[in-house]
């Protein structure tokens, strides 16, 4: 394979997973609103027909692995293309986040796995898969309560659709998981830390994959470098955001469970 097409599937993976990391952090967010609005999204996102959460996974994770597999290709390919006497030029002319590429992507990596075993999968800590709650909506002011989120779950649950006057059916109490899990300034340090080197590592990637698409030129690499630089620091705020506030007590969980592994 050309290094042409190493950097293209580097650049278009690159783009699916800025994209995926985008809506990630605007779902979460939603941690600062009433616990329905994250619980109802995922139980949303469960509830998906056709597998759709099973195929958007499927397609992240052949993303991922191109992703990485074209890296390490690249970094081999330089390496010996490149004679050792210009080593020391080269780290004088390149940026801190493009000399730290690798190293950044390796955390972030080592980072996501422990993430899916603490949040997807739960296996960190297996009393987050007890956590269930009915959904508590917001009065309407005409005698009963109502969702007011954008999913409308709550409205549409079986025993609530049919009595208005019944609570709505259980869903997973997300809103008490991640708060739960954010209690620990082990799992909050390791996460603000992820999220640092994420951000240094999209600061110099976004603006790498405009330029292996061939859309990267005089006029516009200032631009697409700030950009880049733009969406680092908003990528790092807002999934920072969540941990400070977990560990800070602006969000609590509705529900407290012991934490796990000294975690």
């Amino acid at each position: 394979m050309s290094s042409l097409a190493k950097k293209f599937i580097m650049a278009f993976t690159g783009i699916i997973l800025v994209g995926f990391a985008l809506g990630h952090m605007a779902g979460n967010l939603q941690m600062f609103l009433h616990p329905d609005w994250i619980n109802e999204y995922a139980y949303k996102l469960q509830t998906l027909p056709y597998g759709l959460l099973w195929i958007v996974r499927g397609g992240l994770l052949l993303a991922v692995v191109a992703h990485i597999l074209a890296a390490v290709a690249l970094v081999l390919e330089n390496k010996k293309a490149r004679p050792e006497k210009y080593a020391v030029k080269h780290n004088l002319q390149a940026s801190f986040a493009s000399r730290t590429m690798r190293y950044s992507g390796l955390i972030v990596l080592a980072f996501i796995l422990f993430h899916i075993a603490h949040y997807t999968t739960q296996n960190i800590n297996p009393a987050f898969r007890t956590l269930e709650t009915p959904l508590l909506g917001v009065d309407s002011g005409h005698g009963y309560n109502h969702s007011q989120t954008l999913w409308g779950v709550y409205d549409k649950l079986t025993e609530h659709g049919q009595n208005p006057d019944s609570p709505a059916n259980n869903v997973h109490d997300v809103y008490s998981m991640v708060a739960n899990g954010f209690r620990s300034p082990i799992v909050s340090g390791f996460y603000l830390i992820a999220m640092a080197l994420l951000s240094i590592h999209l600061s110099h990637g976004v603006s790498s994959m405009f330029q292996s698409l061939g859309l990267r030129n005089a006029v516009w690499r200032p631009r697409l470098d700030k950009l880049a630089v733009i969406i680092g620091v908003v990528v790092f705020l807002g999934f920072s955001s969540i941990p400070v506030a977990c560990l800070a007590g602006f969000i609590q969980p509705t529900q407290v469970i012991a934490s796990c592994c000294g975690l």
